[in-house]
């Protein structure tokens, strides 16, 4: 492919979230789908990195041999950004848990299944999806666990992927946010202060942690604050109800709106 960029070419760094593919039904998360492929189609262009901060699909689970039914032009339009040279990196998040080497062997995607800090276009950044950070939330942490032992993942595989993925897909189905999204609401708490995760960053850095930017998934509220100390929370918002985007140019980060 000849559409190689120069570094001069690639300064900008792009981060979002929450895309919940699959939810409510077909039609809709295809629609979804379409929407985040021109977006993906546009920012290339100027991307050197892409982050995509979690829950791109409300399920995946990677058999052996088997991945879930669907999301072709997602997945042909990362393997063509990648292909160009751009970085693409898939933060897990609660949703897509089970995503193990299918996405990296066949798109190039790097998988990161940890917060990190990163160094990008010269400022330092604490990225993570989100989930279990922060105060309480203490039934979700011990769900977290059992979805990341690894006996409980081998025994889940031995369940036919029918079955499996129609499992999971029901109850994502019946979940509060496929309800958010049939009913075409917003997902967010009022303050930004009351999040958990605005909490968890306070605390890391009254523990001293020095970071210009701390980039969140996980809550649906699109948050662009000050902290104490001159870094900002971001929080990504997401694409059922926000479609919100995060752009960040090496000196300031701005939280944009797709226009639907």
């Amino acid at each position: 492919m000849s559409d190689k960029r120069t570094d001069k070419e690639q300064k900008k760094i792009y981060f979002a979230s929450d895309f919940h593919l699959g939810i409510p039904d077909y039609h809709q998360s295809l629609q979804r789908e379409k929407m985040l492929v021109a977006w993906l189609d546009e920012v290339r262009r100027d991307a050197k990195e892409i982050f995509l901060m979690g829950d791109v699909f409300d399920f995946w689970f990677e058999y052996k041999t088997v991945v879930p039914k669907g999301y072709v032009r997602l997945l042909g339009k990362i393997a063509e950004i990648t292909e160009m040279g751009i970085h693409v990196h898939l933060f897990t998040g609660n949703h897509d848990i089970w995503a193990f080497n299918y996405l990296e062997k066949e798109l190039n995607i790097q998988i990161h299944r940890k917060p990190e800090i990163r160094k990008l276009l010269g400022k330092q950044f604490y990225l993570a999806h989100g989930d279990g950070l922060g105060p309480g939330d203490h039934g979700y942490k011990m769900l977290k666990k059992v979805f990341s032992n690894r006996l409980n993942q081998w025994l889940f595989k031995w369940l036919h992927p029918d079955i499996g993925a129609a499992l999971a897909l029901y109850f994502s189905r019946k979940s509060r946010l496929a309800n958010v999204v049939r009913e075409n609401r917003p997902d967010f708490v009022n303050s930004a202060e009351d999040l958990m995760l605005y909490k968890y960053a306070v605390e890391m850095i009254r523990k001293g942690l020095k970071v210009d930017f701390f980039i969140f998934g996980h809550i649906h509220t699109p948050t662009n604050l000050e902290l104490e100390n001159g870094s900002r929370l971001i929080i990504l918002g997401d694409w059922l109800t926000n479609f919100t985007y995060a752009e960040f140019d090496g000196n300031l980060i701005d939280l944009k709106y797709i226009k639907k």
